[in-house]
């Protein structure tokens, strides 16, 4: 690359970035040709960085983008603007992009659960081995239903919120690796796998289903979306596809945050039913119906508010200025 000819080409396109970068107040032609002018010169740095890295243009471009960055993110909307663009768009555009990979987690672990209480079931001596008679029928007649009023509700939900939390930040924290997010999912299905065995086994059947299922579906399924979205990142470099690993690294885990920040917010609803709804004195029928309404919405917010986000363009990452400039990769 002839560094001259390219200073040369694009010294216009360069200072009219400056240009706008100072201004305090830009209209809306402005601020999109501030943007545009952005994505130019970036390109324009990372072809300076990978043929012909002049020093001097490279420490120049990066002053301009750093500038520009700035004037970009002061130009922010509020941050109630911010909250409902991130639950519109961002964070459901998210959940149905990696709808595969979390509903997979989800199917596969719901029939290893329903394989582990089966076979409880039928060996009653894994469980016997570890806990006496005695033992056994407190937990199936008073510990079960006990766990759920032990505490206040605005305690208990509290407490359930962070353990949940904790156990899908556990999932995405480990999606670099892969294995270990498995060993945390495949913790969570022997656990319920095991409960669930010991409940049918003692006709609680009805206790076990009227306590799980209010809280349950919805606090289940967060699990497997961080579950699933772990795997993802993964995978992201095994299989980089046509970028390199780490830009497609980067990329999944831009997404997987989005993800993780917005389950907070659905981990606290499942708190809350969990805290309130669950142990409260309203009939079975009742409590599943709140627990199914929840789930519901939740996944019309995926399939509905998500898909329509991302048909838009919306992928969970962000947006392409504040994603930070890459190399071309070399084919």
């Amino acid at each position: 690359m002839n560094v001259d000819a390219l200073v040369t080409a694009h010294r216009e396109q360069w200072d009219r970035l400056d240009a706008l970068s100072k201004r305090r107040r830009l209209s809306a032609a402005e601020a999109d040709e501030l943007l545009d002018l952005y994505q130019r010169v970036s390109t324009h740095l990372s072809q300076v960085r990978s043929t012909a890295p002049d020093p001097s243009i490279v420490r120049h471009l990066s002053l301009l983008l750093t500038r520009a960055r700035l004037s970009l993110a002061g130009r922010h909307a509020s941050t109630w603007s911010g909250l409902l663009a991130f639950f519109t768009r961002t964070f459901p555009a998210a959940l149905y992009d990696l709808r595969r990979w979390w509903v997979s987690t989800l199917v596969a672990s719901m029939v290893l659960t329903a394989l582990v209480a089966a076979w409880t079931i039928a060996h009653p001596e894994l469980y016997t081995s570890q806990l006496s008679a005695e033992q056994i029928r407190a937990y199936v007649d008073t510990d079960f239903a006990g766990y759920y009023t032990t505490f206040a509700h605005h305690e208990f939900a509290t407490q359930v919120w962070v353990n949940n939390a904790w156990v899908s930040a556990q999932c995405i924290a480990f999606g670099a690796l892969g294995l270990p997010v498995l060993f945390v999912l495949w913790q969570n299905v022997v656990n319920l796998g095991v409960v669930a065995a010991l409940m049918v086994s003692h006709d609680r059947t009805s206790l076990f289903l009227g306590l799980i299922l209010p809280h349950g579906l919805l606090e289940l399924t967060a699990v497997f979306v961080a579950g699933g979205a772990g795997l993802r990142l993964f995978w992201s470099w095994v299989d980089p596809g046509p970028r390199s690993r780490s830009a497609s690294f980067a990329r999944t885990g831009r997404t997987v945050v989005g993800i993780a920040l917005g389950l907070v917010a659905v981990l606290l609803v499942s708190g809350l039913i969990e805290g309130f709804v669950t142990p409260s004195g309203l009939p079975t029928v009742a409590r599943i119906a709140t627990g199914l309404v929840a789930w519901t919405a939740f996944l019309l917010y995926v399939f509905v508010v998500g898909r329509r986000a991302h048909r838009a363009g919306f992928t969970g990452d962000v947006a392409p200025h504040a994603a930070g400039d890459a190399a071309p990769v070399a084919g």
